[in-house]
């Protein structure tokens, strides 16, 4: 669901796994293979779009990409609520909790991140925990994602069945690339604050988020990156030389607004592969940034901070970022939090606000799972 267009799926006409290295580029193996199966999804009688996700710092990374039978939209207020959304409180209630890695072991990862931004290696880079949430008994994931929407109704929430039987779902703010004929247009995120309950004081905390030195220079890493790769790509792109504000329920965001015209023969998921990941995902440069990551976390993000959306036949489509979100399986959910490291960082600092953001994603998902309403 998006302020753009809703819909659901249902059926698979055809179902592939290709990696997505040298995706944005149009003559490529996995531009090829998936123009050959809208074509054979045409000639089926099929025109409609191919709904997919594709997995973060990866090598090569994988597109996982579904080519729907049937697909149905709607209008996004009338998906908000049915007669099941207070349903199974009592059955998801929470009696466990880890965290992945622990305290003093992140505490040494963000260290050693922070001492390598002051070098030349690189400049920033983004570090993740895991957070496995256990309820009582097993968690229905439709009721979860209607508490979701009608928590979260302006943000980009989705619901993924994967093939181990799990679900991907999630509300995200984050807009990585939306096509529409030749015109396209991007919303990155980087650099956020807590939202306050005085109204006064809310508004303080997006001022001196505005204003901070640090969050304004980590903004303007992902917006340079992303201007770089796009304007090659573009026969018009315009972006406004300063962030601006933008909320969610619980958090002020630094975004830049980018929009574009594409260049002949550009599609949803060439332009998707091009910008993604972004620093805000991975860090800069990007190549030392991952290297990095993989040195220092102990686990494999897998759909975590990846990308999910469609695209059809025409080259259109929307593609957003995969945070907020949760991999649920059975009575498990796994959530996912990150911590941008750039040299003003301070790690003590990065630690403490990671632990405030993962204690916070974890109780916003407890009071998901009870389905209060003002929780998110």
């Amino acid at each position: 669901m998006s302020p753009y267009r809703s819909f659901s799926t249902s059926g698979c006409f055809r179902r592939f796994s290709h990696s997505a290295a040298g995706g944005d580029a149009l003559s490529g193996e996995f531009q090829q293979k998936m123009a050959a199966a809208f074509q054979e999804a045409k000639a089926a009688g099929i025109r409609k779009a191919g709904d997919g996700r594709r997995d973060p710092l990866r090598y090569p990374p994988a597109v996982r990409t579904v080519y729907s039978e049937r697909w149905e939209t709607f209008s996004a207020p009338g998906k908000q609520r049915s007669a099941r959304y207070a349903s199974g409180q009592a059955a998801m209630d929470v009696v466990a909790r880890q965290e992945i890695p622990e305290q003093d072991a992140f505490m040494a990862m963000v260290e050693r991140a922070s001492a390598l931004t002051a070098t030349a290696e690189v400049d920033k880079v983004v570090l993740s925990r895991l957070i496995d949430i256990t309820t009582r008994d097993r968690v229905d994931s439709g009721v979860l994602l209607e508490r979701l929407i009608a928590q979260n109704p302006a943000s980009f929430n989705f619901h993924v069945p994967l093939s181990d039987g799990g679900v991907l779902l999630g509300a995200s703010p984050e807009l990585l690339l939306r096509k529409e004929g030749d015109s396209f247009s991007s919303l990155p995120l980087a650099g956020s604050a807590r939202r306050q309950p005085d109204d006064v004081l809310d508004r303080e905390a997006g001022n001196k988020l505005l204003a901070s030195g640090k969050d304004r220079h980590e903004h303007e890493l992902v917006t340079q990156a992303m201007k770089a790769v796009l304007a090659p790509r573009c026969r018009e792109l315009s972006l406004p030389d300063s962030p601006q504000l933008i909320t969610t329920p619980t958090l002020w965001h630094l975004a830049t607004p980018i929009a574009g015209t594409a260049a002949a023969g550009e599609n949803a998921m060439s332009l998707a592969c091009l910008l993604h990941p972004t620093p805000a995902l991975s860090g800069f440069p990007h190549q030392a940034a991952t290297r990095l990551i993989r040195e220092l976390e102990p686990f494999d993000r897998q759909l975590f901070g990846g990308i999910v959306g469609w695209c059809d036949d025409e080259g259109n489509g929307e593609w957003v970022v995969t945070i907020r979100c949760a991999r649920l399986q059975q009575n498990t959910l796994r959530l996912f939090a990150g911590a941008g490291i750039v040299p003003a960082s301070l790690p003590a600092g990065r630690v403490a606000r990671n632990r405030r953001q993962t204690d916070h994603y974890a109780e916003r998902v407890r009071l998901v799972l009870r389905g209060d309403d003002d929780c998110i």
